[in-house]
């Protein structure tokens, strides 16, 4: 029997429907990057030693988007293979998937403690850190990593809180940390003069509380889909399936974290630490750009998913083409607020450093180039997630980061006199080709998907 929540995604209006789902979404993600963001400008800000406080967790970020990548591995292809379940009326499939995406994420999650714990400096060195950089990097990685359950929990099991429809319960999770987040940072950083560890030790505070307000709810009477010991046993059918459609979106998080080694690499060795530090910088507002996207194509994969379950290819197609819409206008408005005001961008991370801020504000310009287009990408790649198209979404995925973007990295330096803007031009020119490529094969895919939905439909009435 369904319910009522369940009932509008399969009957309300498509865009009050991806209204009421994607602002929530958007708001936790945009809120989500503070985590990151808000400890990157009270590091920046830490007298004497800010910009090399900076540089040092930024080697981090590659290590940290690779735990981040690890809970999207499960929770991306489960949550939305429960949404598609829910809309064929299967609860029973539903709970078990939930419940197995529950146990692989803690099993992951002590894994990785010990992995990134243990060895976290020979992978920070590897990853771009210098005798400079390295004391504050190990410091802030040490104590992150001891969070990694946290990480993997919050992140991990707030996608199913999102797949049910309960967007503004999934917002609340994220803002609850953010808050945290910044006001464990002004205490730790500002009043105790913890430097990079108060930092750290204000992320994973703030993530365990996260983790605990998803718990709570998943195990209340609220939600839909209950988190119960009797789905916890892991059943190679159910678990299965969901690593596989989690693929696509944990290459795009995971090779994050090798794209940033190539990139830092790079640039240390054509710029220096000012190089490294500027494309920390650059990361953070990536991070703008993704995220936010990512929070749309989050509020449209219920819809999608409980209605292609459903067999309504219409809404399929209409909330495919909402999301379309949305995301590209997003992108655009954000590739024009770079392309104007970069150093005033750069100084929300360091206002002391001149050097710094100019050489960030001409790496924006190159590096930020194609973002306008790139909701394209995004809206194609997550709905081919949505409908369980596990495949092409895992291809596109390994075709713009491995294919096209780490050999440009190497490439573009050979045919440039300034190495370093050849380096930064090396993201645009990926974009651009990966942009074209998906817009062609989704345009095939998406039409044959939908007539093949269409017939089964007919057939089955």
């Amino acid at each position: 029997m369904q319910t009522t929540k369940e009932n509008m995604l399969g009957t309300a209006d498509v865009k009050t429907l991806l209204k009421q789902l994607a602002i929530p979404a958007i708001t936790a993600q945009v809120v989500n990057v503070l985590y990151n963001v808000v400890d990157r400008m009270y590091i920046g800000h830490i007298p004497e030693v800010g910009s090399l406080a900076l540089t040092g967790v930024g080697v981090c970020m590659p290590l940290i988007m690779l735990i981040s990548a690890f809970a999207g591995l499960v929770s991306m292809g489960g949550a939305p293979r429960a949404s598609v379940y829910m809309g064929k009326g299967d609860q029973k499939e539903a709970h078990h998937i939930m419940g197995n995406c529950f146990m692989m994420l803690v099993i992951l999650a002590l894994v990785l403690t010990v992995f990134f714990y243990m060895f976290s400096k020979p992978l920070l060195l590897a990853f771009g850190a210098s005798e400079n950089t390295i004391t504050y990097a190990v410091q802030y990685m040490k104590i992150y990593a001891l969070g990694t359950v946290f990480v993997q929990l919050a992140l991990g099991m707030n996608a199913f809180i999102t797949a049910q429809g309960f967007a503004k319960i999934s917002m609340a999770t994220v803002m609850i940390g953010a808050v945290c987040n910044i006001i464990l940072d002004f205490v730790f950083i500002i009043l105790l003069h913890m430097g990079v560890k108060g930092a750290a030790l204000a992320t994973v505070i703030s993530q365990a509380v996260s983790a605990i307000w998803v718990l709570h709810f998943l195990t209340g009477n609220q939600t839909r889909l209950k988190l119960q010991k009797q789905y916890f046993v892991l059943q190679k059918n159910v678990v299965m399936p969901c690593l596989l459609l989690g693929m696509s979106p944990f290459i795009m998080q995971a090779t994050e974290s090798l794209i940033s080694v190539c990139f830092n690499a790079s640039l240390y060795h054509y710029g220096g630490d000012i190089a490294v530090g500027a494309m920390t910088i650059l990361t953070s507002i990536m991070q703008f750009s993704m995220l936010p996207l990512m929070g749309l194509s989050q509020g449209a994969q219920p819809i999608t998913g409980y209605n292609f379950g459903a067999g309504n290819a219409d809404r399929v197609r209409q909330t495919f083409r909402l999301l379309l819409k949305s995301s590209l206008c997003y992108s655009l408005v954000l590739w024009a607020i770079c392309m104007l005001f970069p150093r005033m961008i750069a100084m929300l991370f360091n206002q002391e450093n001149a050097i710094l801020l100019d050489y960030t504000a001409w790496a924006m310009r190159y590096y930020m180039l194609m973002t306008g287009i790139f909701g394209i990408q995004i809206a194609c790649q997550q709905t081919f997630i949505a409908i369980g198209n596990a495949k092409t979404s895992l291809f596109l995925a390994v075709y713009r980061k491995i294919l096209l973007l780490i050999p440009l990295i190497y490439l573009l330096p050979m045919f440039m006199e300034q190495k370093d803007r050849a380096v930064f031009l090396a993201e645009p020119v990926a974009d651009f080709l990966a942009v074209v490529t998906t817009a062609t094969i989704f345009g095939y895919q998406f039409k044959k998907a939908m007539h093949n939905l269409e017939a089964q439909k007919t057939v089955s009435c």
